[in-house]
């Protein structure tokens, strides 16, 4: 899966707003909305998660420790305030993004390239932007950063051999039309979220050209 989507995965890497949000180049209400239009994407991913969790395919991915929702609550009360779910809401890509992740409840395959896109992101390059916002913002794993902080795994890099061994087993058990679906799915699961993130840095382009 790594090697088909490795194009899509730099794509996603060299984007203008997730270049400029390593290089600390954005302002703090940047960060704050990437993370706000985040809590929408992983409430569906969760909660679609949850619903598979005794599936034969998606199951050997859905590990609840993952689950990113309780600290992105935490970030968020943090970056806007304890009215924070007055303040948000989800953008017209976003939208689009948790539409695909609510549909594949009926498509556990898919669903396995949705976990794999976001999670794994998460536990690389995120660790990275989490260094960043911190040194950036002022913020620390207490509120702001806590999405990112995956102490509760041990060490990342053996849970992370450990999903991939997972994937590879899955993959050999998937028929030829199966392992494409699921290839597919991942290359649009990068689509989406760029296109979450292009949107993001247009809307602060445009509030810093006014």
């Amino acid at each position: 899966m790594k090697r088909a989507t490795w194009s899509a995965h730099e794509d996603a890497e060299q984007h203008g707003f997730s270049r400029a949000l390593l290089e600390g180049a954005l302002p703090r209400e940047s960060y704050a909305a990437m993370v706000a239009q985040h809590y929408f994407a992983y409430a569906a991913l969760e909660e679609v998660g949850r619903s598979l969790a005794a599936d034969p395919v998606a199951g050997r991915v859905v590990h609840p420790e993952l689950f990113r929702v309780p600290a992105l609550e935490r970030d968020l009360t943090a970056l806007y305030g304890a009215d924070w779910r007055e303040r948000i809401a989800p953008t017209a890509p976003t939208r689009a993004y948790t539409e695909r992740i609510e549909r594949t409840a009926e498509d556990p395959a898919g669903y396995v390239a949705h976990h794999y896109t976001r999670y794994l992101g998460d536990l690389s390059g995120g660790q990275f932007i989490r260094r960043v916002a911190e040194r950036a913002y002022g913020l620390d794993q207490r509120g702001g950063t806590a999405f990112y902080d995956f102490s509760a795994l041990g060490s990342l890099p053996r849970f992370k051999a450990r999903y991939r061994a997972q994937l590879d087993a899955l993959e050999l058990e998937l028929d030829a039309a199966a392992r494409e679906h699921v290839v597919d799915e991942t290359r649009l699961a990068y689509r989406l979220n760029m296109a979450v993130l292009a949107d993001l840095g247009a809307s602060f382009a445009a509030d810093a050209a006014v």
